[in-house]
Parts: C-alpha cells; structure tokens; sequence
C-alpha cells in the first residue's frame, strides 16, 4: 500500500536530474580527461620521457627536488590555514538573543534532504534525530530520498508512522546511481527558502536549522551556503576511529575556518550544508556524476562568484570503524578530488580569472596538493626503506646534498607539522584522550594513500561508480 505522503517516479518524470551534463558539460564530470587534457598529458610524459633519455639522473634529480620543495610548500599552506583560523576565526555563531528575536511565523520554508540507500536499519534512529531539531514543523518539509529498486528500505519507510512533514520521494532508477543524482530531484521536487542535506546517520545539534536560517539574514547575499561543522559519535570506538576523528577535527575546525578566512573555495562536506534555494537551481544542483559532489559544488558556488561560510553547529556522524569499509569510502573521496580538479582544470585560465591569484592557489593546495602527496608518499617510503636496509648508491644519487638538505626539512618539518595539527585537532574538540594517537598518525597515512591509489585505477576504469559506505556499523548500548 503506498503511503500517503509519498512522490512516485512517475510524479518525478519532468525534473531532469542531469541538465548540468546537458546545458553545461564543461562543468561535469560526465567526461574524465578532456582531449586537450588527454594531449597536455601525453605532451608532459613524452617531455619527461625525452629529457630521462637525454640525462637519467639530471632529470630524476630535478624530479625529485620539484616534488620535495612542492611538499614544503604544501605543507607551509595547511599551516597557515591553521594559523588563519586561530587568528581570524571567522565562523558564523548567532547568538541565542538572536536566535530569540526571530519568532517562528518569519522563519523560511526549510526543506531537508536525506539521500537513503539501502539504509532501513538506521531509518527509526534517523527520524527519531531529525524529529529534535528545534525547527517549526509548519515551515519544514523533510524529503526522504528513496531509489526506486531499493524496496527494503521502500518498506520500511512505508511501514512507519512518520511525522506529517516528512515526504518520501521515489526516486526513479537510472543511471548514474549516485547521491547527488537523488539530491537533485529532491531540489527540484521542494518549493522551500532554503535546504540542508543530511545522511542517513547524522545527528545534528536541534537548533541548527534555525541557527542557519538566523545567520543568512544577517550575511551579504553572496554568501549561499553555511557549511556545519561534522564530527563523531563513536571516536573511541577503535584505533581507525580514533584517526578518523581527529582527522575530522582538524579539517572542520581549523582547515575549513583557515580556507574561509583566506577566500579560498571551500571543498564542501557531504553533509550538512545548508543552501539558498535559488542560486542552487541557479547552478543547476549538483553534479550526478562527480562521487565527491560536495567538493565539485563548493568550487562551482565561488567559480560562479558566491560564497560559502562556516556556521558554527556540528552534526555528529558515524566514523567508519572497517578498515575494507573505509578503503572504500576513502578511495571514493579521493576519486571525486580527481574529478574535479579535473574538470576545473579544463580551462585553468579561467578558473584563474574567476577565483583570483589567492584563491586559485588555494585551489591548487587544497583539491589537488593533497591527492599528489598521498601518491607520492610511498614512493618515499619505499626509498627510505630501500635506502636505510641497502645503503644503494642508485638512491643516494638522486639526493645531492642540496636535495638531500631539502629532503631532510621535509622529513622532520613535514611529520612534525602533521603530527602537531592532529594534536592540535584532537585538543580544539577537547579530546584529550585522544592527543596521543596522533603520535602514531604517520601509520594512517598509509592508508590514506592505498584510497588514493585505488582511486586512481577507478578513475581510469569505473569514473562514474559510487562506492556506498555501510552505516550501522556502530550501535549504542542501550
């Protein structure tokens, strides 16, 4: 029996959820690798090629000097994001007077997206945590995105007694199958002011929505989107979790606020973000096939010359506490860096006249720095290793000693930084029992590059795949 307050993929049938792919493919990630792209690149490889054929050694040494002084310089920038986010915190913070002197009847129309695939054991949890949002039910609407082939959660969802703001919307089955593909039917189906994406695990803090819909009144129009903070209701739940929270706590609490004070695009989270109705449909949504669409959309929003802000808020997530899991989650990230720093890439010139010389590094750090220092990282230790148990002579010479004086700053400057902006995470959440691990956060790392390079042969193989990440994994006693 069909619930009754429910959207069927036959009442979806005239939104279209890939116009940005039709009316603007030069901003999708439909197309990997471009042909000019496609014909730089193999230029690049044939210019090393020839030079490596000309003078091995010159040209490795040379190799080897511009990746350790692009380490030095990647590292330089996270702390000054860190020291800019300390030093100019910039986060958005309504007060509760302010909160206060908005009665409800002025509050816009808010709607709420949840992307939902096979995800009916979190459902009772879910609704029970966005039902204390401290949000009048009048002027919210909460859209539950179903797929159309994933009965179980279909059922599920029709089996319970849902709040009569809640709507569940049937999303019709297609290709790609990907959140932001969902998310865009869910834009286009609402008539809400403004919106917010949550998963299928989130627990915001209640008074977000309205926290949100306060701080917009107050901002310049060209701030569209106040991304909240993300953090973890089960860090201690392993050593991965542990890691992966104070991983957490050093990009929303001090690389966010540093990338904002510094006019830099902000590489969105996944969840909540909260939107401006208008200009997202401006920009058509999101795009259904880019699998980090949070990211590609917080570039497009400054591309497009709005901008984005932090507000002060957290919804609590679930850590992923499966190392396969993780992988999986990890190498999707890091397949959707690639994609967009790909696809703004396409016309470098531009994005550098649309973004600002400033920002346009920012860029350059922050979407593709990371990606390139995760894949070069065990080529490094492999080095190291090799070195260290063979002494061989092969290695040695591509270190002179200028290199090799360079190599060392980056070993010790660079681990020291590293190691001190996860302490330094861990003690901005006050997780004091958690400072310790980041000693050992080098041992993360590797993990994070076997995502990174398992990202790179998705890229190559399955671009458009979206690899689910499994919830539940972690259940409070009660």
């Amino acid at each position: 029996m069909m619930h009754p307050n429910m959207l069927t993929p036959q009442e979806l049938s005239g939104i279209d959820p890939l116009r940005i792919a039709r009316e603007r493919p030069e901003q999708c990630a439909l197309t990997t690798l471009t042909r000019a792209q496609g014909v730089a690149l193999g230029l690049g490889l044939l210019l090393v090629l020839a030079a490596a054929v000309a003078d091995l050694w010159t040209t490795l040494i040379v190799l080897n000097a511009l990746a350790i002084t692009f380490y030095l310089a990647h590292i330089g920038y996270k702390f000054y994001l860190v020291f800019l986010s300390l030093e100019r915190p910039v986060q958005v913070s309504p007060s509760p007077a302010e909160l206060a002197a908005v009665p409800d009847a002025d509050l816009p129309r808010y709607a709420i997206l949840v992307p939902l695939y096979r995800e009916s054991e979190v459902l009772v949890p879910l609704v029970a945590a966005l039902g204390r949002l401290d949000y009048p039910t009048d002027r919210l609407e909460v859209l539950l995105l179903l797929e159309e082939d994933d009965r179980d959660t279909i059922a599920a969802a029709q089996e319970m007694i849902l709040p009569a703001h809640f709507r569940l919307v049937v999303v019709p089955d297609g290709a790609p199958k990907t959140k932001p593909r969902a998310c865009n039917y869910g834009l286009f189906a609402t008539d809400a002011e403004l919106l917010v994406i949550f998963d299928a695990e989130d627990r915001p803090e209640p008074d977000q929505l309205r926290k949100a819909a306060v701080a917009f009144r107050g901002l310049p129009p060209r701030v569209v989107c106040l991304q909240a903070k993300l953090n973890y209701y089960n860090p201690r739940q392993n050593l991965l979790t542990r890691w992966f929270t104070g991983e957490y706590s050093v990009w929303f609490d001090l690389f966010l606020p540093g990338l904002t004070a510094s006019g830099a695009p902000i590489p969105l989270g996944g969840t909540s973000n909260h939107f401006q109705v208008a200009p997202l449909r401006e920009l058509l949504g999101w795009d259904p096939f880019n699998v980090t669409e949070d990211c590609d959309l917080g570039v497009r929003l400054q591309a497009a010359g709005y901008s984005t802000a932090i507000l002060d808020s957290t919804t609590w997530e679930e850590a992923n506490p499966r190392l396969p899991s993780w992988i999986r989650q990890r190498s999707r990230w890091a397949k959707g860096y690639m994609q967009t720093y790909l696809v703004y890439m396409r016309h470098p010139l531009r994005l550098l006249r649309q973004l600002g010389p400033r920002a346009f590094a920012g860029f350059q750090m922050t979407i593709g720095g990371s990606l390139v220092c995760f894949l070069l990282n065990p080529l490094y230790w492999v080095m190291t290793i090799l070195w260290l148990a063979t002494r061989a002579p092969q290695i040695s010479a591509v270190f002179p000693p200028w290199v090799y004086a360079l190599g060392v700053v980056c070993l010790f400057v660079g681990n020291f930084v590293f190691v001190y902006l996860s302490v330094a995470g861990c003690m901005q959440r006050r997780y004091y029992d958690l400072v310790k691990y980041g000693a050992i956060v080098p041992l993360y790392w590797v993990l994070m590059s076997i995502g990174a390079y398992k990202a790179l042969l998705q890229l190559i193989t399955r671009p458009h795949y979206w690899e689910k990440t499994q919830h539940g994994l972690f259940m409070e006693k009660p």
